[in-house]
Parts: C-alpha cells; sequence; structure tokens
C-alpha cells in the first residue's frame, strides 16, 4: 500500500524549540527532504510572530523555496489574517485550523471554537484559488479540558466541510491518547463524513505513536504528518510530546511492506540538517 507522508519539522518541529533557525538554513533542509522524495512538505505558519517567533520568517521561507514538480509546500494558519499573510506571500496549500476543545482553542487561537471558525470560513472564501486543507488539534485529548468527546470532534470536521473543505487531519496533539481511541474517534467522523479524506497528525509520548499509525493503516488511513528527529510540540498546549519521528515512521512503513516513495539514506541526510540546524542555533548568543 502507497502512504503518503508530509514532513512538518519545519513548522511544528522548530515551532516548540527555544530557538530561531536562520532561514537559509530552513530552506536547505527543505531541499534535503525534497531530494529524499518527501512530495509534500509543511514549512511555515502564519502566527502571531510574538507568540511564536518561530514563525517569523514566514513569507521570506515561502519566497525563497525552489519550485520543483509534484512536491507541494503547504502553510499553516489559525484565522483570517494568517490566511490573507500566507496568500499574500504566495501559499498555495493552506492548513487551516481549529481545536476541537474550547480551553485549548483559547490559548492557542485566542478566541472560541466558533469564532475561530468563522473568521476562518470568511477568509477562505475570498481566495478561491488556494487549496485549503483543515487541521483538528486536540481531536482526541485535550491538556485542560481531557478527552474530546468524538461528536465535538464531528462538529468541527462538519464546520471545515461547510467551507468546501474535504481534507481534513486530525491530531493527536498531546501524544498521549491511546491507539483505540484514535482508531474510535476517527472511525466515528469517517463514518459520519464517509466522503471526506483524513490524515492523522501523531505527536509521541510513550512512544506508542508507531502502534497508532501501524493500527491506523491498517484500518485504512495512509496519509500521516511526521517531522524530521521527532521534533515539535504545540507552545499553547501543555505536556505536549514531539512528533512521531519521520525516519522511524518510513523506515516501519518499509519494514511492514508499505511503500512511501520515501528514500530513507537520503532522509537520514535531511535528519542530520535538521538536527545541525537546531544545534548551531542553541549555541548562538542571545
Amino acid at each position: 500500500m502507497k502512504v503518503e507522508i508530509t514532513d512538518v519539522f519545519l513548522r511544528d518541529g522548530l515551532q516548540d524549540e527555544p530557538v530561531i533557525v536562520p532561514t537559509a538554513h530552513k530552506i536547505e533542509i527543505a531541499e534535503a527532504l525534497v531530494a529524499a522524495g518527501v512530495k509534500r512538505i509543511e514549512t511555515a505558519s502564519f502566527v502571531n510572530p510574538k507568540r511564536v517567533p518561530q514563525m517569523a520568517d514566514a513569507t521570506a521561507v515561502i519566497s525563497s523555496l525552489p519550485a520543483f514538480a509534484g512536491v507541494a509546500y503547504t502553510s499553516l494558519a489559525l484565522n483570517g489574517k494568517g490566511i490573507e499573510r500566507a496568500a499574500k506571500a504566495g501559499a498555495t496549500d493552506i492548513q487551516v485550523v481549529a481545536s476541537a476543545s474550547q480551553a485549548h482553542s483559547s490559548a492557542n487561537a485566542g478566541q472560541t471554537i466558533e469564532g475561530a471558525l468563522a473568521s476562518l470560513a470568511t477568509t477562505v472564501a475570498k481566495f478561491p484559488n488556494v487549496r485549503f486543507f483543515a487541521g483538528i488539534s486536540t481531536a482526541f485529548t485535550c491538556p485542560f479540558e481531557g478527552t474530546t468527546d468524538p461528536s465535538y470532534l464531528l462538529r468541527v470536521v462538519r464546520a471545515f466541510k461547510d467551507m468546501g473543505i474535504t481534507d481534513i487531519g486530525l491530531a493527536d496533539t498531546l501524544g498521549t491518547t491511546p491507539t483505540e481511541q484514535v482508531l474510535a474517534s476517527t472511525a466515528h467522523v469517517r463514518q459520519a463524513e464517509p466522503d471526506l479524506t483524513y490524515y492523522l497528525h501523531l505527536h509521541n509520548a510513550n512512544s506508542q505513536a508507531l502502534a497508532t499509525a501501524s493500527a491506523a493503516v491498517d484500518a485504512g488511513i495512509i496519509r500521516f504528518d511526521a517531522a524530521l528527529g521527532g521534533y515539535g510540540g504545540c507552545p499553547f498546549a501543555p505536556g505536549a510530546h514531539g512528533n512521531i519521528a519521520t525516519e522511524e515512521l518510513v523506515r516501519h512503513l518499509h519494514q511492514t511492506g508499505h511503500d512511501t516513495g520515501i528514500d530513507e539514506e537520503r532522509l537520514a541526510e535531511a535528519v542530520r540538517l535538521a538536527r545541525q540546524a537546531v544545534i548551531t542555533a542553541l549555541a548562538v548568543p542571545h
């Protein structure tokens, strides 16, 4: 089976690191990912640079990325202002994000779920030529509210569907959700809205993300987010763990007979560059 991996190191991987990686290093890592065969790369988020200074160069990153046939560079936006900034910078694939829990929405987006979705819907409609897809944070577990009711998750899925968005990512933001719960909640929304495309964004507490990913593939999910070196975490979700590591997920999928189109040796070079970029940035005096 062909499984698609989106590498999110340049956005999710870096947003919780206490360093600022220079734009040139980010571009070098993106090029290494492309050389390894990664066809979809999350490169930046258009958020308030005062809250997430690691993403302050989002416009520079988008404008500097080299074009490669068949490669999509994606950006993230939490609100209408973010969408407008991303589109102005030349972003063609924009992920709009909302939370499935009110408390995380207040911490992450600074507004209620309903307010966040309304802002996104109004602005999405202004850009018919942009390819939008959606991500839902705390889809399974919230650091403030605990277990996310699948019916709340479904309401957010349907709100995105009403915007005309059919590509939906479900995030285990903390990485602590048991595999069985991830599968059950995912099955709930897939059964209710079977015509949408779903992918999983798994963080990796207790080294359980690989088991969850493997079970999800068996259940028919064939798209995943992952980050080089397992970097990442949400600055506004206390206790959030790093992402499932791209290299570990790719290795596991290959060992279990699946195809990713990614060269493991070249991917290792991208991992090296990512780690070196963080180490070098840590050494810069502040």
